[in-house]
């Protein structure tokens, strides 16, 4: 944020103000704990009564300010003030309301909401090493049809990841390559070994754990590999800014109602796709590596990820100023989110008609 080439000291200036607070921390001392909701809240309330008291606020009331959530943004989606409820009520509060804000996962019902990828562990210095980089995983052979890592949610009556587990392991000719956190978490937290294990495999599964989306989503594309979907909210409504809207050309989808009910067998519809359908895809994945990564400066001749949020956040903030100026209100649908009904039953099974 601070090398970025277009900061001003002088907020008259500014087209967007970034506002330095970090949510995340602070909700995670609490997440756990049992403590009262005026307490999860305190930081919450106490940011936006700071920013009120702020000149800039006033200019557009903050419709011209955002932040960064650090989390999913179930973690600050409180109701009521009861004690027993989840997280923060933070993206609840009718001035964060006016603010864009930036999350790991966004809800599609949200028009301020917009999801950025999770951090890899690929943090380039220079355009360069993203080159060099994309050289390496363009030409790695592949040994594995597919891979998972993860665990099981063995609790979760809804999640598939112990009937994908069980198909792995059956795979034949050790098609797929497993690593089960729950029996062996010190891999799963190994960049090195992560990262290697989706260099050497075709497709990598990306099924929905405590929430939709993974980080896991984002090391496969690092290293060159497919990733598969189960459910549309994993990526296809989330990060619309940094993914292509055709999610087609980078992705399969593999509806999870056929996972859970034994008619779809994974090893088989992947090893379906032609060689050809599976080279362009991993084209297209390669090629969308500098757009996930957070480089450590600014890349020559390429956009990285913090590049593609501030170029949006910056469009969606001149259009709300645009619109103020013509004596008209910012419409919540001109964000590019979807709408309830895109997330509705029906559209999900639209949805899973597409594989």
């Amino acid at each position: 944020m601070k090398q970025y080439e277009c900061l001003t000291r002088n907020s008259s200036l500014a087209s967007a103000i970034y506002a330095p607070f970090y949510p995340g921390l602070e909700i995670s001392r609490y997440l756990w704990s049992e403590v009262n909701s005026s307490v999860k809240d305190a930081a919450a309330l106490d940011f936006v009564v700071w920013l009120k008291k702020k000149h800039e606020w006033n200019r557009m009331f903050g419709k011209n300010h955002f932040f960064v959530a650090g989390k999913i943004n179930w973690d600050f989606k409180r109701t009521g003030d009861g004690n027993d409820g989840w997280g923060s009520k933070l993206l609840n509060l009718p001035e964060v309301k006016n603010m864009t804000v930036l999350t790991i996962e966004s809800s599609p019902y949200e028009s301020n909401e917009f999801a950025i990828p999770y951090p890899t562990y690929f943090h380039p210095s220079n355009i360069n090493e993203v080159y060099k980089w994309q050289k390496i995983v363009s030409r790695k052979k592949r040994a594995y049809l597919f891979s998972f890592a993860g665990a099981s949610r063995p609790n979760q009556k809804q999640s598939i990841r112990g009937e994908l587990i069980s198909q792995c392991k059956d795979a034949l000719n050790d098609r797929c390559n497993l690593v089960n956190c729950m029996q062996n978490n010190y891999q799963c937290n190994s960049p090195t070994h992560i990262i290697k294990m989706f260099m050497k495999s075709v497709f990598c599964l990306q099924p929905s754990g405590d929430s939709y989306t993974r980080r896991s989503t984002f090391d496969s594309i690092l290293a060159g590999c497919i990733p598969v979907f189960f459910h549309p909210g994993s990526a296809y409504i989330q990060y619309l800014w940094h993914l292509p809207k055709n999610y087609t050309k980078y992705s399969v989808f593999i509806p999870e109602d056929g996972v859970k009910n034994g008619t779809v067998r994974v090893e088989e519809l992947l090893s379906q796709i032609s060689e050809e359908e599976v080279s362009s895809m991993r084209k297209e994945v390669i090629r969308l590596i500098p757009r996930i990564l957070y480089a450590r400066k600014k890349l020559n001749m390429v956009e990285d990820a913090f590049d593609v949020a501030v170029t949006n956040v910056l469009e969606r903030i001149e259009d709300a100023r645009r619109l103020i100026q013509e004596g008209k209100e910012p419409s919540n649908n001109s964000s590019g989110n979807l709408s309830r009904e895109d997330f509705s039953e029906g559209k999900l099974k639209e949805w899973s008609s597409f594989f």
